[in-house]
């Protein structure tokens, strides 16, 4: 297994402060990675998430973004909202609904928004860009690797940030910062098939 910290670390030799694009799921999944990653680039955050379901839970996750940016009061980090369309999402992603949670289901889900992430920075000129969704027990962070990866050779002008934010105390980190602040707090991944399985469970 890869060891994703140690690539993460190298941002400490980084010269300057280069541009950031960052996907975000969810204000939770937020608070770490942003208080660490903000001290090394300029960041642009990407809620690019037609997964979740319904619409009310996503202006949900998304209000708990935008009270952690009020929160760390920083004028330099910028937030972009992806168009939602979770009718279209749900059909793409509807090949593999019988699959466990954690499955192929999983996996195109992760790929399909960091290919957006990816497709917005290299039309936007962004130097870096990576996804908080590592800081997550709920995601396979080997597999988030992997397609970023695979998705920077197809996108060759920008650098993909490897990371497994849940490494180093990062989850530890995470915890104590949410229960602080009292961000809303999800029970589920987001898809409507994971609604299923997290009632199920």
């Amino acid at each position: 297994m890869n060891n994703y910290q140690k690539h993460l670390k190298q941002i400490s030799e980084l010269k300057g402060k280069p541009e950031l694009l960052i996907h975000i799921c969810c204000g939770v999944c937020s608070v770490y990675p942003l208080k660490y990653l903000k001290e090394h680039f300029r960041i642009t955050i990407f809620f690019s998430n037609s997964n979740i379901y319904p619409y009310e839970e996503y202006e949900r996750r998304l209000g708990a973004l935008k009270q952690y940016l009020e929160y760390l009061n920083d004028d330099s980090i910028r937030l972009i909202e992806d168009e939602y369309d979770n009718p279209s999402y749900t059909q793409k992603i509807s090949i593999f609904k019988e699959e466990p949670e954690g499955g192929k289901r999983c996996h195109l889900c992760y790929e399909l928004r960091m290919e957006e992430t990816f497709r917005y920075a290299q039309k936007h000129h962004y130097e870096y860009c990576t996804t908080v969704m590592s800081i997550s027990n709920r995601k396979n962070a080997e597999w988030i690797n992997e397609i970023g990866e695979k998705l920077q050779k197809k996108y060759p002008d920008v650098i993909y940030l490897y990371a497994d934010f849940k490494k180093g105390d990062g989850i530890t980190k995470n915890d104590l910062l949410n229960k602080e602040l009292n961000l809303y707090h999800q029970d589920y991944c987001g898809c409507i098939y994971s609604i299923r399985n997290a009632s199920q469970s």
